[in-house]
C-alpha cells in the first residue's frame, strides 16, 4: 500500500505546524524566512500532487492509489484515501494556486505603518497567515483523496475555521474607515453560512450511517456504499433518498456557491486579501461542485435525476443573476466575486445535466475558472494595492503608466468571458453543448450568462484602463518581478489549456463516464442521426 497520498496531504499540515512554530516577525529578516519556508513547503506538495496525478492511469481503477488505515473502529470510520482522475486534477489545481497565492501575498501580513492606537494592521503575525493558507491546502487535498464519508465530512468543516482567520484577521487593506468591522461581519457570515451547510449535512451522514448498518452496511467507506446502492444490495426508500440527498445537496451548494445561498461570497471576498479571496473561489469553494459529482451522484442517483431539473433551474437564474450584479459592481473585488457566482451556475449546470459532455466539461471548467480567476484577481490586487482603492471609479487610464499589468488584467478579463482560445471558453463549450443536448430551454438561457460576462469584463477593462489617467494613476509603477512571476504561469496555462486541453480531458473522462453509469445515464441520442449513406449515396 503507497503512502504517497498520505504524504501529499501529510506535507502542507505539517509545514503549517512548522511555520505557525517559527519565532515571530519582528524583524524582515525573521518574516523572509518565514516566507521561505512556508513557499517551499507549497512547492514540495506541488511535487508530490504532479507525482499523483502522472500516476494515475486513467485506463485502470477508478480509485487508484488507494490507503485506509483504521480510526474509529467502532463506528467503522477510517482513513482511507483514493484518487480518481477529477480528484487528482482538482488536488494538482490546489497545488498549483497555493504558491503562486503565496507569492502575490508575500507583503499581507507585514505590519502596518505604527500608529500610537495599535490599530488592527499593526499586530498581524506573518508565520500565522501562511501558517493558515497551509492548513488550508492540506484540508482541500484531504477533500480531494478522501474516500471514506466521514472523513470527508471532518475536513469539509474544518477548512472553515482557517479561512474564517484570514478573512477576519488578514482582510484588505484597501477598505475604508470601517475596514476591521467590516472584515469582522464577512469572517462571521462566511462562517455560520457554512457551518449551517455543514450541520444539515451531518444530520444526512448520520441518517446515511444508520440506515446502511440496519441493511448490515455499517460502514462509512464511499466504495463500499456506493457499489451496494448500484447493484441493490443498499437499498434507500425514494422519500429517505431525497432526504439525505438534500442534506448533501444544500451544504455543497452553500459552499459552491449556488443561488440563492451565495450571499456569503460577495462579503467574504471583497474584505479579504487577494490571495485569500483566490483561496475562496479557485480553491475551497471547488470542493462543494467536486462534492456534487462525487457524493450525490454516487450515493443518491435516483434523488440526484429527480432533483436535477430543478437544480439547473436554480443554476442559471445564478448564472444570469451573477452577471447582472458583476455588470453594476463599482467595486473590483465584488464585480469578480459575482463574476465568479455566474460561472459557478455553469458548473453546477454541467454537473446536474446528467451528460458526458457536460460533466466533463465542468470539471474542466472548475480547473479553468480556478486559474483564470485567480490571474484576474491577483493582478486586481496588485492595481488596489498601489492606487490603495477598490472603487473602479478611482482609476482611468492605467495602460498608459503601467502597459504590462493593464495587458495581465486584460487576459484575465478575456479569460472570464470565455473567449475562444483561452481555457474556460473549452469547458463552457462543452457544459453548453452537454446541456443542450438534454435540456434545450435551459441551455439557450444560460448563453445569455456569456453575453453579460463580456459586458462586465470589457466595462471593468476600459473604466480601469483606458481613458485620461486619474489623480492618484499617473506615478503607479508597473509589475515588478515578484508579481511577473505570479502572473505568467497562470496566463501561460490559461492559453496552454485553450488550445491543448487533452491532457485534462484525458484524466477526467473516465471518472466522469463512471460517474454517469451510477445515475444509470446515457447520452442522449442526436435528434436528427446522419442517415446511413453507401458509396457516398444517401440512402
Amino acid at each position: 500500500m503507497s503512502a504517497l497520498l498520505t504524504a501529499t496531504c501529510a506535507v502542507p499540515a505539517a509545514g503549517a505546524v512548522l511555520t505557525a512554530a517559527l519565532p515571530a516577525g519582528s524583524t524582515e529578516r525573521r518574516r523572509s524566512t518565514t516566507k521561505a519556508v512556508a513557499l517551499g513547503v507549497s512547492v514540495v506538495t506541488l511535487v508530490l500532487a504532479a507525482v499523483v496525478a502522472t500516476r494515475f492511469d486513467p485506463h485502470g481503477d477508478r480509485y487508484q492509489l488507494t490507503e485506509s488505515y483504521s480510526w474509529i473502529r467502532s463506528f467503522g470510520i477510517t482513513f482511507s484515501l483514493g484518487v480518481d482522475g477529477i480528484g487528482a486534477v482538482l488536488a494538482l489545481l490546489t497545488a498549483v494556486l497555493v504558491p503562486v497565492v503565496m507569492l502575490a501575498s508575500w507583503h499581507d501580513a507585514d505590519p502596518g505603518p505604527a500608529a500610537p492606537d495599535g490599530t488592527f494592521e499593526n499586530r498581524r503575525r506573518t508565520q500565522g497567515f501562511f501558517a493558515l493558507i497551509l492548513a488550508v491546502e492540506a484540508m482541500v487535498v484531504v477533500s480531494f483523496y478522501a474516500t471514506d464519508v466521514f472523513l470527508f465530512y471532518v475536513f469539509f468543516e474544518a477548512m472553515l475555521i482557517p479561512m474564517y482567520f484570514l478573512i477576519g484577521g488578514f482582510g484588505d487593506r484597501a477598505g475604508g474607515p470601517d475596514a476591521a468591522r467590516q472584515r469582522s461581519y464577512a469572517a462571521v457570515k462566511f462562517l455560520l453560512y457554512n457551518l449551517l451547510g455543514g450541520l444539515v449535512m451531518l444530520a444526512a451522514v448520520i441518517g446515511l450511517y444508520v440506515i446502511a448498518q440496519d441493511q448490515g452496511f455499517g460502514t462509512f467507506d464511499l466504495r463500499t456504499l456506493t457499489s451496494a446502492i448500484a447493484d441493490g444490495r443498499l437499498q434507500l426508500s425514494g422519500t429517505a433518498e431525497k432526504a439525505l440527498f438534500l442534506g448533501f445537496f444544500f451544504a455543497f451548494a452553500v459552499k459552491a456557491p449556488l443561488w440563492p445561498l451565495h450571499t456569503w461570497l460577495p462579503n467574504a471576498m471583497g474584505e479579504a486579501t487577494a490571495g485569500t479571496a483566490v483561496l475562496i473561489t479557485a480553491v475551497v469553494d471547488k470542493v462543494g461542485t467536486f462534492a456534487m459529482l462525487r457524493f450525490c451522484l454516487g450515493l443518491f442517483p435516483h434523488a440526484s435525476k429527480t432533483f436535477a431539473p430543478v437544480i439547473l433551474v436554480l443554476s442559471v437564474i445564478g448564472i444570469i443573476y451573477g452577471a447582472l450584479l458583476a455588470v453594476g459592481q463599482k467595486d473590483i473585488k465584488r464585480l469578480v466575486a459575482y463574476a465568479s457566482i455566474s460561472h459557478f451556475g455553469f458548473i453546477i449546470m454541467g454537473i446536474f445535466a446528467l451528460t458526458s459532455q457536460g460533466q466533463s466539461g465542468a470539471t474542466l471548467y472548475m480547473v479553468n475558472h480556478g486559474i483564470s480567476t485567480a490571474a484576474w484577481m491577483l493582478v486586481a490586487g496588485f492595481l488596489i494595492s498601489r492606487r490603495g482603492s477598490r472603487l473602479i471609479a478611482d482609476y482611468g487610464g492605467v495602460q498608459k503608466v503601467a502597459p504590462v499589468l493593464a495587458g495581465t488584467f486584460l487576459v484575465g478579463g478575456l479569460a472570464t468571458l470565455s473567449l475562444p482560445g483561452l481555457a474556460p471558453f473549452v469547458s463552457e463549450f462543452l457544459v453548453l453543448v452537454g446541456t443542450f443536448t438534454r435540456y434545450p430551454a435551459i441551455g439557450i438561457v444560460a448563453t445569455f450568462g456569456i453575453v453579460l460576462a463580456a459586458l462586465y469584463a470589457l466595462l471593468l477593462y476600459q473604466r480601469t484602463m483606458t481613458g485620461p489617467v486619474k489623480a492618484g494613476v499617473g506615478g503607479m509603477p508597473d509589475l515588478k518581478v515578484r508579481e511577473l512571476a505570479v502572473v505568467a504561469p497562470l496566463v501561460a496555462l490559461t492559453i496552454l489549456l485553450g488550445v491543448y486541453p487533452k491532457p485534462l480531458t484525458d484524466l477526467v473522462n473516465p471518472s466522469v463516464n463512471a460517474t454517469l453509469s451510477q445515475v444509470h445515464e446515457t447520452d442522449p441520442a442526436p435528434a436528427h442521426p446522419v442517415a446511413a449513406t453507401s458509396g457516398g449515396e444517401q440512402k
